[in-house]
């Protein structure tokens, strides 16, 4: 699931693999932009701005992408086989002499001038892998709403850039409270460690390949993707259940012994049979 860390990833691929080359051949496969042809012109650079990706281009044009929750650029060699997914997944293709960049079922894809990146960006709070961290600010923003519950709180962009499902419940269950604590209620110690062990997390995995929040060996993650398994501490059966309004999945993961604060509303949908499975080994 793509997240701060995982577009950092991917904009470091973009960025090594395309910056100060010209692009050889260019195809936006999505209906607005299917005549733009941008060969010829010089990749400057690709960063990645919270969940965002920014491609931008000599003449002042930026590509941007978002990955959701799906969405992934995959870099190939010259004569090497395209491996991310069928053809018609593909949204955009960005090739150089030696290398293709292919982004596959990427949600977001725009062109504009890089004189106006603030549009799609600027409403974004301190990137947590960014220059502009500033944690308290993002602690601040956070705890903004008291009544609004924490992990609604964390997934907002606006509040602090980066955060997504797997790591809201791995920060919630490592400050021993449950996503649904309203953000107000929150002990003002684990306040005050929250901004930091949410940095530390993301820039512990911008350079693995597969996310580690324990320290185990034979475990990757305290809570994410295991309803309904032994919690690694208690041994309680991890739960799952949605959260936020509905019109999104947002799978949420927590121990109800090693975690204090509410549970679900009466009426939530809870997966008691995990439909996130993941790696824990």
């Amino acid at each position: 699931m793509p997240e701060g860390d995982t577009v950092w990833q991917a904009a470091r691929r973009l960025h090594e693999a395309l910056a100060g080359k010209a692009l050889t051949h260019s195809d936006f496969r999505v209906p607005k932009y299917a005549t733009v042809d941008l060969t010829g012109r010089r990749v400057l650079n690709t960063i990645p701005r919270g969940k965002h990706l920014l491609t931008r281009f000599e003449g002042g044009l930026t590509l941007h992408t978002h990955l959701r929750m799906e969405g992934t650029w995959k870099v190939y060699g010259t004569g090497e086989r395209w491996r991310g997914g069928p053809a018609y997944q593909i949204r955009a293709v960005l090739g150089t002499a030696d290398r293709t960049a292919v982004g596959y079922r990427l949600q977001v894809l725009e062109l504009l001038r890089t004189t106006e990146e603030e549009r799609v960006v600027g409403h974004l709070g301190p990137d947590l892998l960014g220059p502009d961290w500033d944690p308290e600010r993002a602690l601040a923003n956070v705890l903004a709403d008291p009544a609004r519950e924490l992990g609604e709180a964390l997934l907002d962009q606006r509040n602090l850039a980066g955060i997504g499902n797997v790591y809201k419940s791995e920060l919630c269950f490592l400050l021993g409270v449950t996503p649904w604590l309203p953000a107000g209620a929150l002990p003002a110690d684990r306040a005050e460690r929250l901004p930091g062990l949410a940095k530390r997390l993301l820039e512990t995995n911008r350079d693995r390949p597969v996310r580690q929040t324990t320290g185990l060996h034979r475990h990757d993650l305290f809570v994410y993707g295991r309803a309904p398994r032994p919690c690694l501490r208690c041994h309680t059966p991890v739960r799952v259940a949605d959260q936020g309004d509905g019109t999104q999945e947002r799978p949420t993961y927590w121990c109800p012994t090693c975690q204090s604060g509410p549970a679900p509303a009466p009426g939530t949908p809870q997966r008691w049979r995990d439909k996130y499975p993941r790696r824990t080994s």
